[in-house]
């Protein structure tokens, strides 16, 4: 049986966080979406498991920092018109960091994406998203917003799952999501740990869906988690860095997300209206 698996995202698709020899890499560019090419990753793992029984066509065309709408516009494109069997998009987090997030503009463009991929036969691997900032250890104040953000990506996939099927993981029913070996030094993209679980998780999944899966993904790891030492190293060297050259953007929209924690608690989350005019001009 052959298989096409085309997989959509950000830099964890990419494989950042599983770097193909097992150094402490800390790079956050993320470059090198395939094996040989510096990153390894879930999408790879599982593209490689899904070989020992099928013939498999692997295409992965994540990028590291995508949001949603660079996944419609750049991504989607680059898959072709072909007919495809298993598609994987897991985005947004990258969204919900940005001042310039907007909730209805990302339903309208993962509506199109999951109706393209669909449209052309595929089975969809989503996710739904953990509380990122009980990872990082944030104080309370700035992880409440940024949850209210992740729940509204949340509530996307949500209806996606629902008007498109496929298959959808809820991070957070993984206790393990939260142990610090589960991430990479940077907190942000799984370990190797965590990308192996991810790639198991999916295969036993699409076992469970009648695709045979002759040898699922390995779960032992090959390399040790980073240490304390490491993390430190990381902090004074990227992570700093990495935050400053994103200070214009992330703290004026951190700013009102502390003034909002004083004003009145607002209703249940509910996603805004469409706004899709952008959306109507890429299926033009």
């Amino acid at each position: 049986m052959s298989l096409h698996y085309v997989a959509l995202g950000d830099s964890t698709t990419v494989g950042v966080g599983d770097p193909l020899n097992g150094s402490s890499t800390t790079d956050l560019s993320g470059a090198g979406a395939r094996p040989g090419e510096g990153w390894r990753g879930w999408a790879s793992l599982l593209a490689d498991s899904l070989a020992s029984s099928h013939r498999v066509t692997f295409s992965n065309f994540a990028t590291s920092g995508a949001t949603v709408p660079v996944v419609a516009t750049e991504q989607l494109p680059s898959t072709g018109d072909g007919p495809i069997d298993i598609a994987s998009l897991i985005v947004g987090v990258n969204d919900t960091l940005r001042s310039t997030f907007d909730a209805g503009r990302i339903r309208d463009h993962l509506d199109l994406i999951a109706g393209r991929l669909t449209s052309r036969g595929a089975l969809l691997l989503t996710v739904r998203f953990h509380d990122h900032g009980q990872v990082f250890g944030l104080p309370r104040w700035l992880r409440r917003p940024l949850w209210r953000r992740i729940e509204q990506v949340n509530l996307v996939f949500d209806e996606l799952h629902t008007r498109y099927g496929g298959i959808r993981l809820d991070m957070a029913d993984y206790p393990e999501v939260y142990r610090r070996d589960f991430w990479s030094v940077d907190r942000l993209h799984p370990g190797e740990r965590g990308h192996r679980k991810l790639a198991r998780v999916f295969a036993d999944e699409l076992a469970v869906r009648g695709l045979p899966i002759d040898v699922p993904p390995e779960l032992d790891c090959a390399y040790r988690p980073p240490s304390k030492w490491a993390d430190a190293v990381w902090l004074a060297k990227e992570g700093v860095p990495w935050v400053g050259r994103r200070a214009h953007d992330l703290l004026p929209w951190a700013a009102r997300m502390a003034v909002s924690q004083v004003r009145p608690a607002s209703g249940p989350l509910a996603l805004p209206p469409s706004s899709n005019a952008e959306v109507r001009r890429l299926e033009a």
